[in-house]
């Protein structure tokens, strides 16, 4: 799955969570209503249940439920949860092999570059929340301050 494809999906799922917080929802209810596959959807949310944004429960009644409040809830945590590597991805050690001077000096360059982009990236991620993914996206966003029982 890529990078991209992670986080949207991820954040499909805990918007799903988000609209739907007074029981537990199975994987696949969770696949059928977002269009995710169901296995690759068990592996994100057991990524955000790792960092306490979901909460599982067992048996036939078990599923997922949000954990936290969607205000609390950032885009660049939920990044952080199921991402592998950054935005922006160059390998340098490919590149160079070989290359001495403008190559060398170019990938580095690239490499500075990418790496200024990821931290605008992530400062962005930290400001939205997925209340604010919420409202701007459906027409009714849930209550902000719901709990979860």
């Amino acid at each position: 799955m890529s990078a991209s494809t992670k986080l949207s999906n991820s954040t499909k799922a805990l918007c799903f969570l988000a609209t739907n917080r007074t029981e537990p929802q199975s994987s696949a209810t969770i696949s059928r209503h977002t269009g995710i596959n169901a296995s690759k959807l068990r592996r994100l949310l057991s990524d955000l249940a790792g960092i306490g944004v979901v909460t599982t429960s067992k048996g036939a009644a078990g599923g997922y439920l949000l954990a936290r409040n969607p205000a609390d809830i950032h885009l660049q945590e939920i990044y952080c949860a199921v991402e592998d590597r950054k935005a922006f991805h160059l390998d340098v050690a490919a590149l160079a092999f070989g290359e001495t001077g403008e190559g060398t000096a170019i990938n580095r360059y690239f490499l500075d570059l990418f790496a200024e982009i990821q931290v605008d990236i992530e400062e962005k991620m930290r400001r939205l929340t997925l209340a604010s993914i919420l409202a701007s996206t459906t027409q009714d966003p849930p209550p902000v301050n719901q709990p979860n029982s």
